[in-house]
């Protein structure tokens, strides 16, 4: 039981350095003191003191105890949020040398930031993904050159698929655990040590002397493989702001387009050298690519979510400052980014730590999108081009280094399908691009499988025009959008752990395509590209009526669009006021101009009442009159919040600015 207060009018104004403790509502009964632990008021209420020591995430000692909803409108202020006081280090030589991108002090000693660390950061961490487009297609040339048939004693097709696909097994693995590990160490930590486990996995394949050794180089290289391919995404949507995180994500998914294309230029040089060095070479240069990121690591920032949710929270100041604030660790704009993170992160602890059945139980619409997104982007089929286009061109006609030169020749269009999304993903929306790639993959497919069938004297010309249609249209559509949309839509507290169910999703279907892909070419032939086209179709109809659309909303923002079960779901208001420190494309116009600077933060939403629609008429409630419970009605809803209103199950728009602290101020 708290001591009791002086009382205080609720249109008391606030000042940017009052204590918390004075400005919320002091009578015993207050029901935020009902809703918050002991344990989580005063870290509250001490304005973050807590530094560099591990966080205890805290649960409610009355998880059953009715909670009051919706909350007054005066309960967190946002402004009051301490701002660390960041002792600016000099940098080491080695920081001066390289722009000293982790310094405060980056204007004094031309440092990189604001758009130019984001994107030399963005471009560099690509080499993680880079890396497993190499593994994806280094194997497609080397499997068919004559001396690696030789050294190996020509192996069958089902030793070969297993050795292609025993990759996927090593990368399952890792991505299990590397959410775990992520949220531990770090984001820049994990990218360091997957770069190394990868360097020792290319090692063991360069130097391999029998199948055995091949294929656990190929597992080690896979553990490394799966860290990045997990963390490098997550890592890209915690630094970049909401108008251009798809870009960069898209970007980012370029770098593995890059890996891919490169990798089968290199088998196609190589093919000409006359020894094992043919295939040896191709996969030295998988070390050579490992130990750049690993150096590389060591220079990029860290995720400044990360630093704030384990409460680094000086460090966290500084990266958001370079990033955000042109380096300057008193911009407006940087501090306003500060607190708005913060705030987030406190919030989110009051759930207290989040396993794996509770994100099936609380999330599980996010987790099934994360999910399928990833695990239909290798059904429908780009592993049967990746690591088998050889083999594809050779059942249509074409043999040897020509064979090799039209795989070379596809990843050039390959990696031209990718730029267009950089532009595009972030106007047209992830639905739109998702929705006309599919179309376009599954009739490629169908005519591959048709003039196979015919087996006419245009047939290897024609394979290959469609096998490029098909990549150029998986390049600009299910290629980057499905390793963009886990761990924007994921809350923080489970952003790892989903990206890793995720990422594992992925290897599963992409071990699975790999080890069947050579056995069904000898089994059912043409028909195999059928059975990708069917998939095609399958990812249509389960993006139009599931998948809401994500373009321009904050990570902070998520919960509203999905209307899901968290409990944490920071209301309109807050939002409108602090907004986004980059606004492009966020639902939610900045408050700046509108709202005073003594104006007070709303509390939290905890009801489905508390939202007003475009009508400025009170939402629906479950099972009010007004609702369609039928199945045309489900379908509605559904499509209507997949066309990107940004409304969740059971709650309403939101508000226009002003309008429901109007309607606040009338009901009482």
């Amino acid at each position: 039981m708290h001591p009791p207060r002086p009382s205080s009018s609720s249109e008391s104004s606030w000042t940017d350095t009052g204590d918390i403790g004075e400005q919320h509502a002091d009578d015993d009964d207050d029901p935020v003191r009902l809703l918050l632990p002991d344990e989580l008021e005063d870290e509250l209420l001490a304005g973050v003191q807590k530094r560099h020591h591990k966080r205890v995430r805290i649960r409610d000692p009355e998880p059953h105890r009715r909670r009051p909803s919706p909350l007054p409108a005066d309960v967190i202020d946002k402004e009051a949020i301490e701002v660390p006081d960041v002792s600016l280090p000099r940098p080491s030589r080695a920081e001066r040398c390289i722009a000293a991108i982790m310094s405060g002090r980056s204007a004094s000693i031309h440092g990189l930031t604001g758009k130019a660390l984001l994107y030399f950061t963005s471009i560099f961490v690509s080499l993680g993904v880079f890396l497993f487009g190499y593994d994806q297609g280094v194997m497609s040339g080397i499997i068919t050159g004559p001396y690696f048939i030789d050294y190996f004693n020509h192996p069958s097709k089902a030793q070969v698929g297993t050795m292609v696909a025993i990759l996927e097994i090593g990368a399952f693995i890792a991505s299990l655990v590397v959410g775990r590990v992520g949220d531990i160490i770090g984001r820049r930590r994990t990218i360091l040590y997957g770069s190394c486990i990868f360097f020792v996995g290319g090692a063991l394949q360069t130097l391999a002397v029998s199948m055995a050794m091949m294929m656990v180089g190929r597992i080690v290289a896979g553990l490394g493989v799966g860290m990045l391919s997990t963390i490098v995404p997550v890592y890209q949507s915690e630094i970049s702001p909401p108008h251009n995180r798809g870009k960069l994500a898209c970007i980012e998914f370029s770098g593995n387009i890059i890996g891919y294309t490169t990798s089968v230029w290199v088998d196609y040089g190589c093919g000409y050298i006359e020894s094992n060095m043919s295939w040896r070479i191709p996969l030295l240069m998988q070390c050579v690519m490992g130990a750049l990121l690993g150096l590389g690591s060591l220079i990029i920032v860290e995720s400044p979510r990360w630093l704030l949710d384990n409460d680094h929270d000086e460090e966290g100041m500084v990266v958001i400052a370079n990033l955000y604030g042109g380096g300057d660790i008193h911009n407006p704009k940087a501090r306003d980014e500060y607190r708005e993170i913060k705030m987030n992160v406190l919030l989110q602890r009051q759930e207290g730590e989040r396993t794996y059945a509770d994100m099936f139980r609380r999330y599980r619409t996010r987790v099934f999108i994360a999910m399928s997104a990833q695990g239909l982007a290798q059904l429908n089929g780009i592993n049967v081009i990746s690591y088998y286009a050889p083999y594809v061109f050779e059942s249509a006609g074409w043999v040897g280094h020509d064979a090799v030169l039209m795989t070379g020749l596809n990843g050039i269009t390959y990696f031209l399908s990718t730029i267009p999304p950089w532009y595009l993903v972030d106007r047209w929306g992830r639905r739109a691009i998702l929705l006309s790639g599919a179309v376009a993959m599954a009739i490629s497919l169908s005519l591959i499988s048709y003039f196979i069938f015919l087996d006419i004297r245009w047939t290897p010309r024609l394979v290959v025009l469609f096998v490029m249609i098909y990549n150029a249209a998986f390049g600009y559509s299910w290629g980057p959008v499905p390793w963009l949309y886990p761990p924007e839509i994921l809350p923080l507290s489970i952003r790892s752990k989903g990206a890793s169910l995720s990422t594992a999703t992925n290897w599963a279907a992409n071990w699975l395509v790999g080890e069947m892909t050579p056995i069904l070419q000898e089994w059912i032939k043409w028909r195999l590209y059928l059975v990708h086209a069917f998939f095609c179709v399958a990812s249509f109809i389960i993006v139009y009526f599931i998948y809401p659309e994500t373009c321009g909303v904050r990570l902070e923002d998520m919960d509203s669009l999905f209307g899901d079960a968290s409990t944490v779901v920071g209301t309109p208001s807050i939002r409108a006021e602090t907004g986004s420190l980059i606004r492009g494309g966020s639902p939610i116009g900045s408050g700046r101009g509108t709202l005073g600077s003594t104006s007070a933060i709303p509390g939290l939403s905890l009801g489905p009442g508390s939202e007003i629609d475009d009508d400025n008429k009170p939402p629906v409630q479950p099972g009010g009159g007004g609702e369609d419970r039928s199945v045309g009605g489900w379908l509605s809803r559904v499509v209507h919040r997949g066309r990107a209103d940004s409304t969740g199950s059971g709650q309403g728009r939101y508000a226009p600015l002003g309008q429901q602290e109007e309607g606040s101020r009338t009901n009482n």
